[in-house]
């Protein structure tokens, strides 16, 4: 006799939906996957220059008690990081931009070197002419238009001849130190410094000045606010979207309308306005001149800082003051550890190499996929 309720079987299936917490913790665990694998890569190069400091007779612990108390130990120290750091930010910007849009920039340095020297050559005239603040202004957008055009010459041959921008960038970057050298050993030398070529120095009264209450120039604060300002063009604008999806698919973006070509060499325009403004902090916060110490590698070490921070312009903060401590600790190493200033470049050449092999476990664990729970009958 039929009791009016249904049975079992008669129960339709309702279907099981994950929690909004669950959901949260699937893109949480899926995301790691970019954290994790740069610091198994950190791990990995640190264990192979441990193996190097032991096979010459060096302590790994003694370095890295150095470098913690030549990089981050004291105030002093930190702070001499924090500067140092600031032309790292500016050339991993650099990096950074084009890689969004799918191309591999690598010309931080020759733009750099050419837009610290452009600020000085356009400087030296107007010393003494011009007020500081006018004057300092103008080097400012010198930098920026010099270093922009230059590596925006790769983006243009990238679109318009379909030359490797890694390739042009490069090859750019050897021609731009050489242009530089060419003119401060020559028509801009000052002749009064016989010892080591270089421009006219520019004066105390046109350096830039100090963040208040600290040694810092006003670079660090700078590389910052641009890496914030970048973040958003790139994620929050419809300039970043169009870029992230010509870096997706060229074709695709192209059957779609966008500008694919201006978009290109705008990208590769603002990496090379964000190396050529290092170079202006360098002549204008650091040297005081333009010579041959402004191609001091900080735009190929701005590479690794790029890719260890997956080209994310929030993350090339934090990684680029861990390399500026680096930097900033050679000499202490170098002193009391008796080893070549070199050392330091060993181990970011192996931190390099390491984190580019390490590209290839990306994809290949289950543990980052984790597969989302199905609905159940």
């Amino acid at each position: 006799m039929s009791t009016g309720a249904p049975t079992a079987s008669e129960v339709p299936a309702v279907a099981m939906k994950p929690a909004a917490g669950s959901d949260f913790a699937l893109r949480l665990r899926a995301n790691s996957e970019y954290v994790a694998i740069p610091a198994f890569a950190l791990l990995m190069a640190a264990l192979l220059f441990a193996l190097f400091l032991l096979a010459i007779g060096k302590s790994p612990i003694d370095f890295v008690a150095y470098v913690w108390r030549g990089g981050f130990g004291t105030a002093f120290s930190f702070q001499n990081t924090l500067q140092r750091s600031s032309p790292l930010i500016l050339t991993a910007l650099a990096v950074a931009i084009p890689a969004r849009i799918g191309l591999i920039m690598i010309g931080a340095e020759g733009a750099l070197v050419l837009g610290g020297f452009a600020a000085a050559a356009i400087a030296v005239p107007m010393i003494g002419v011009a007020p500081p603040f006018l004057t300092l202004a103008i080097m400012v957008v010198a930098a920026i238009a010099v270093g922009g055009l230059w590596v925006g010459i790769a983006g243009y041959l990238r679109y318009a001849r379909g030359v490797n921008e890694t390739i042009a960038s490069l090859l750019l970057t050897y021609i731009g130190i050489a242009i530089m050298n060419f003119f401060v050993e020559g028509v801009l030398r000052d002749a009064s410094n016989p010892n080591k070529p270089s421009t006219k120095p520019l004066g105390d009264a046109y350096m830039v000045g100090k963040i208040p209450g600290t040694d810092v120039h006003w670079g660090f604060a700078v590389g910052v606010l641009l890496a914030i300002a970048l973040y958003i063009l790139m994620t929050r604008t419809t300039f970043g979207f169009a870029a992230r999806v010509t870096g997706g698919n060229f074709r695709a973006a192209l059957a779609q309308g966008l500008p694919v070509g201006k978009l290109i060499v705008s990208c590769a325009m603002i990496a090379g306005g964000c190396a050529g403004l290092a170079g202006f902090f360098e002549v204008a916060a650091i040297q005081g001149r333009a010579n041959a110490s402004l191609a001091a590698g900080y735009g190929f070490t701005g590479i690794l800082v790029s890719f260890l921070a997956r080209h994310n312009p929030l993350v090339i903060v934090p990684v680029a003051i861990l390399f500026g401590g680096l930097v900033a600790s050679g000499g202490l190493i170098q002193r009391r550890m008796d080893l070549p200033d070199a050392t330091v470049l060993v181990l970011q050449g192996l931190i390099f190499v390491v984190l580019l092999t390490s590209e290839t476990l990306y994809g290949r664990f289950a543990f980052f996929k984790p597969i989302k729970g199905r609905d159940r009958t």
